[in-house]
Formats: C-alpha cells, structure tokens, sequence
C-alpha cells in the first residue's frame, strides 16, 4: 500500500449572499448560475461535505453520482445576528469593530467564538481522518467553506502561514498530500497543490 494519502478540500460555488459580500455562516443561500459552468476533472475515493445545501449542491455539480458524507462540523462559522449582513451594515457597530481588530476575543452575538468554530472544526477532521486511515483509501475530497479551508490550511500546510493569509476562492481547490504516519500523527503534510477548476465557454 502507498505510504501517501491524498485529502482535496473544495470551497462550495459562489452565492448570491457571497456576491453580495455578506457573511454568510450557518444561513444558506442559492448558488448562483455561473457555478453551473464549473468542472473539475479529478475524482476521488471517497466524498465528504458539510451538510449546508450550498455545499451539498456544489458535490452535485463537480462530482455527480458520488454520496458523500455529510458533517455538520465542516459548516462555515456561526455568524450568529450578523448573518446576510455586510460590512457596511455593520460598520457602525462597537463590537463589530472589536471583532474586527480582535477576533479571537471577541464573538458575533448569538454566533461563534473563534476558538468554538476550530474545535468543531478539528473533530470533523478527526472523524475524516480516522475513517482513511482505518482504510486502505489514497484519497478524498472535502467540500466546505472558505474558514474552514483557512484554518485547515493554517493547521496542515507544509509552510506556515496566518488564518487570513491563505486564499479560499470559489474557483480552485487544494490538494494536501500526507504521509500516512504524519497524518496519525497530526502533523504537518508534505506537499500541497493547488486544483483549479475549469469553467466552460459560458462560465
């Protein structure tokens, strides 16, 4: 068996809160037609998402006839009250403000801290890994959301970098190549490539 596993994460396609620049958390929003036009043509062993429809629907679209997984823990942050609205909606807002400089302290009301958001997120990933390494599987594909790819790329990648360092666009992926061993460990992985997807003549 190959001593090197493969875990590709996907952000879902763009919404029409995401065209919007709204935070868009726990809330679900359509996706707009031009994801329709987006392709990818790798394929992998086994499928996870989270169980938001907006990802559910990209899994849909880029790997039709697959059933994945689905984890509630690879949901975006919880926004909480600030769901749908944008910068400039809350621009005026003290602790809005305070989030903003200090996010790590500070919390959306009704939503998330910060450091709630990685811990739900480290037990999805947990509950992946577990399941590939009790496995003879070489790869898998995760489709979520651009914090989620932020913090699983700040975690994993093979070079450091910050949270809000990593790109998470709509229209590439990620591939994480690990070592079987470093990957039971929770250690870095070994060599990361990105995956763009294509779009057609109409995209």
């Amino acid at each position: 068996m190959d001593d090197r596993l493969v875990i590709a994460l996907f952000r879902h396609g763009i919404t029409e809160e995401n065209k919007r620049k709204a935070y868009l958390g726990w809330n679900d929003s359509p996706l707009c037609a031009e994801t329709a036009s987006l392709k990818i043509l790798k394929r992998y062993q086994r499928y996870y998402s989270s169980d938001l429809q907006r990802c559910i629907n990209t899994v849909e679209r880029l790997f039709p006839s697959t059933c994945p997984r689905l984890l509630k823990e690879l949901r975006e942050m919880n926004f909480g009250r600030w769901e749908e609205k944008t910068y400039e909606d809350l621009k005026d807002n003290r602790l809005y403000r305070n989030w903003l400089t200090d996010p790590q302290s500070y919390c959306p009301p009704d939503g998330e801290f910060f450091h709630e958001f990685t811990t739900r997120v480290d037990s999805g990933w947990g509950k992946i890994t577990e399941e590939i390494l009790a496995s003879t599987l070489e790869s898998c594909a995760v489709v979520t959301h651009g914090g989620v790819i932020r913090y699983l790329l700040s975690r994993f990648a093979p070079h450091e970098k910050e949270f809000w360092a990593w790109p998470a666009g709509h229209n590439q992926g990620y591939e994480l190549i690990f070592e079987r061993e470093s990957l039971r460990r929770g250690e870095r992985c070994i060599s990361l490539l990105e995956v763009p997807l294509t779009a057609n003549a109409h995209g």
